[in-house]
Parts: structure tokens; C-alpha cells; sequence
């Protein structure tokens, strides 16, 4: 698939074009420079003609080591992988040097370029975009729409012949969530076998949610790095507020969870808190322990305590890893792919009544107030997370335990392994005569 880049200098409205040309949300839009830090792409279409959009970061020059070098680092990587790059300018305003450089350094590329003319709502001075040597410049207005159409045609216009390959199967969503700095973007980094998403050690350094596909032999996997959560009350008005419900909204758009914990601290209130948002969302959950190779002697002991005190995510797998070393880090394809494959299981309702009646026979169920539940027949109504119905004479007679006891012989003889289980109990009601 073709793919088109967005750049220029920070605070030309790069991020509001792309989601003005993608219909998304998906890019964080703030009146500051520097929001965007990691590339963000989005797959769209116009007029029949399907290609992926790359937002990036501000082109800066910066000394090394700040997060903006960095972000440069990023956007060259984008530029990189372009087919065509279109090169965002803020027609309010004269040419900056920045400006100049950001142009310089495209022509080197020798990819077609499309200059794009942002917040051209009123006059603009059209005799300097014509210096800069980019063609013609199309004027857009990102924030009012006006212009979007011409621009698509101009950008599709340049693509290159589409290709002919039959496009792969639905792509398995992977987020990878959790605290800051417990090495979600380093995680990123590892399974991609690139630096996708940055890395320092300054907490906070991710802010949108950076999305990678993977493609391998088992299937096509889109891993979600998100920012990492801190406690509601360290949570900022504004930015930091937006950011926080976009990584609740990507753990909510997974299948699997990547719930990343740190062996130094493997369960801390906000690991427990995070966990309990990833609960709620009924998703399917690979609990990895980043930096196990720190623990000295075996890991057995470790892997006991984290079971214990998620003991709500008792269905997860839990895997110690080292994201640093690599160490049992190849492990967790196997881990994701045998839970998402739990997430999207089917029973067959014969033989689920089945289980269910020699459960029942073997396993009476509990009185409660000194009535006995009767399970009259079962069924499978969903799938992503399983969802189990159960018709009985009274659903307030279900007790509890007993509601345990089937999920557990369900898991154990269908292998549920890494995804909830949802159980209704309806009441069976009479036949008509």
C-alpha cells in the first residue's frame, strides 16, 4: 500500500490535516508546538484509491539527546518509507528558516512532493510558496475543510501504480499498556525490530497512541504502544487529559492487552488500577514482567506473587521478560496469538449442554434460601470476549461459586487461556399451553 507523509516545521496544523484527510480523531491537536512525537499513521481512501497517511513531528534542530532530536529522528524514518510527502506550511505567515530547511532537505529526496498551503482562509502571499521551487501550492484550511478535495486529487495524483498483491486477512490489535517507564515504547521497539516509538527515560515522552503493523507468519498484528497511565489526581487538565482517553479507547479497541508491570515494583496501586481498566473492558490480556532478569535466582516465586496479586486477571498469561536484553521477549507472540485465538473461540451448544449437564450431574449445584437451581440449556451468543447464556428455573439461584465453578470446567475443557468469560443467567420461561 502507497503511503503519504506529512511534515513541515511544528505548529503548521499537520496533525488537524491529518485528521481532517482521515475523518479521525486520532492525532492530538494543541495550540503549542511539539504535541506530536511519534508517527501516527491511519489508512484512508479517496476516490477509490486506498493509502496509508503518516502524521510526524516537527522537523526541530536540536542537540542530541532532547526528545525533539528524537522526534526529528522519527520523521526522517517516515520521510524514508514516503511514496509521496506532502510538505505542510503555514500560509499565514512569512517563510522561516525552517521553513527553507524542511525544503532543502526534501529535494534531496528526490520523491514527489506536494506543497500544502495550511490556514490559507485569507491572504496569502503566493509569490514566496512559488521560491521555495515545490510546484504549485495547494491551499487547504485543515480547521474549516476548505480545500480538502483538491488536495486529496493532488496526492493521489502522485501515487504510484497500485499494487496488485491481494491484501492480507483482519489484523489482530494489540495494545501494550501500563504505567510510565515500565518499557511499553521499548516493547514497541523490540517486536517491531525498529525504533517506532520513543524511548528516554522522561516519563510522559509518549503521548498519542503509536501503531505499528507486523506482518508474520501466523497473521497481521497492529501493535498499539500507549501512553503510560498515571493516578488520577497527577493527571493534568487539557493535553494530558486528552491523552489519557485515547489510551483507554485503544485498550478498549484491542483484542489483546500487552499489561506491562515492572518486576522492581511488579504491583504497584496504579499497575492494580490499570489492570482493573483493562478488566473492565473485557479484553483478552498477556501480563508481561519487564525486567525480570534483575530478580536473582528463579522466577517461579515472582510469577506466584503477580498471579496472587491480579488474582481478577487470574485468566492472563503471565510471562517474565527483559525488553532491555530480549530475554523470553519471542515468547510472547505464541502468548498473544493463543489468546487472541481464546478471545475469538466458538463452542458448538451440543456440546456445550453436554459439559454443562454432566457438570450439573456430577456437581450439584449449591441451595440458596433453600431453593436449587436448575440449568436447563446453554448456548454461546458471543464471540470477543466468549459470551456464555445459561436458560435456568431462577437466575437469584445461581449462586456465585457455582457461577465459578462452570467457568473454570468450561476453561479447562476448551482452553480459554488469556480471555474473560462472560456468563448470563435468564430465566426459562413456561412454555404455552
Amino acid at each position: 500500500m502507497a503511503t503519504v507523509v506529512l511534515v513541515g516545521r511544528p505548529n503548521v496544523g499537520k496533525s488537524a490535516l491529518f485528521n481532517r484527510l482521515t475523518g479521525t480523531r486520532r492525532a492530538l491537536v494543541e495550540d503549542e508546538p511539539g504535541v506530536t512525537r511519534d508517527r501516527l499513521y491511519e489508512v484512508t481512501d479517496w476516490n477509490g484509491r486506498t493509502f496509508t497517511l503518516v502524521d510526524t513531528g516537527g522537523l526541530w534542530q536540536e542537540e542530541e539527546g532532547a526528545i525533539l532530536s528524537y522526534v526529528r529522528r522519527q520523521t526522517l524514518e517516515a520521510i524514508g518509507e514516503a511514496d509521496v510527502i506532502g510538505f505542510v506550511v503555514d500560509a499565514k505567515q512569512p517563510l522561516s528558516a525552517a521553513d527553507w530547511a524542511v525544503a532543502d532537505l526534501l529535494r534531496k529526496t528526490d520523491k514527489p512532493v506536494v506543497l500544502i498551503a495550511n490556514k490559507a482562509e485569507g491572504s496569502v502571499d503566493w509569490s514566496e510558496l512559488y521560491e521555495l521551487g515545490m510546484g504549485d501550492p495547494v491551499p487547504v484550511s485543515a480547521t474549516q475543510g476548505i480545500g480538502i478535495g483538491d488536495l486529496l486529487d493532488r496526492l493521489v495524483e502522485c501515487l504510484p501504480p497500485e499494487d496488485s498483491a491481494v491484501p492480507s486477512g483482519e489484523a489482530v490489535k494489540v495494545a501494550i499498556a501500563g504505567r510510565p517507564n515500565v518499557g511499553k515504547s521499548s516493547l514497541l521497539n523490540r517486536l517491531v525490530g525498529a525504533e517506532r516509538s520513543l524511548v528516554t527515560p522522561i516519563a510522559g515522552t509518549t503521548r498519542d497512541v503509536v501503531d505499528a503493523r507486523i506482518e508474520r507468519e501466523d497473521g497481521t498484528y497492529v501493535i498499539l504502544d500507549t501512553a503510560g497511565l498515571r493516578r488520577p489526581s497527577r493527571v493534568e487538565p487539557g493535553l494530558e487529559r486528552r491523552t489519557v482517553a485515547r489510551t483507554l479507547s485503544a485498550v478498549r479497541e484491542a483484542d489483546v492487552v500487552l499489561l506491562v508491570v515492572s518486576a522492581e515494583e511488579p504491583a504497584s496501586h496504579q499497575d492494580l488500577r490499570i489492570a482493573g481498566h483493562v478488566r473492565d473492558r473485557h479484553r483478552a490480556v498477556v501480563l508481561l514482567v519487564n525486567k525480570a532478569d534483575l530478580v536473582r535466582g528463579e522466577t517461579r516465586p515472582l510469577i506466584r506473587y503477580v498471579r496472587e496479586r491480579f488474582d481478577f486477571l487470574a485468566f492472563a498469561t503471565v510471562l517474565p521478560i527483559s525488553v532491555l536484553t530480549g530475554w523470553h521477549v519471542d515468547a510472547i507472540w505464541p502468548a498473544v496469538r493463543h489468546a487472541y485465538e481464546s478471545f475469538s473461540r466458538r463452542v458448538a451448544t451440543p456440546e456445550l449442554n453436554r459439559l454443562v449437564q454432566e457438570t450439573v450431574a456430577l456437581t450439584p449445584p449449591p441451595t440458596v434460601h433453600g431453593r436449587t437451581a436448575r440449568f436447563y440449556y446453554a448456548t454461546q451468543v458471543g464471540v470477543r470476549p466468549p459470551h456464555f447464556v445459561f436458560f435456568v428455573n431462577n437466575p437469584d439461584w445461581v449462586h456465585f461459586s457455582y457461577e465459578r465453578h462452570l467457568e473454570n470446567v468450561i476453561r479447562e475443557r476448551w482452553d480459554f487461556e488469556g480471555t474473560p468469560l462472560r456468563f448470563t443467567f435468564r430465566e426459562r420461561r413456561p412454555r404455552p399451553s
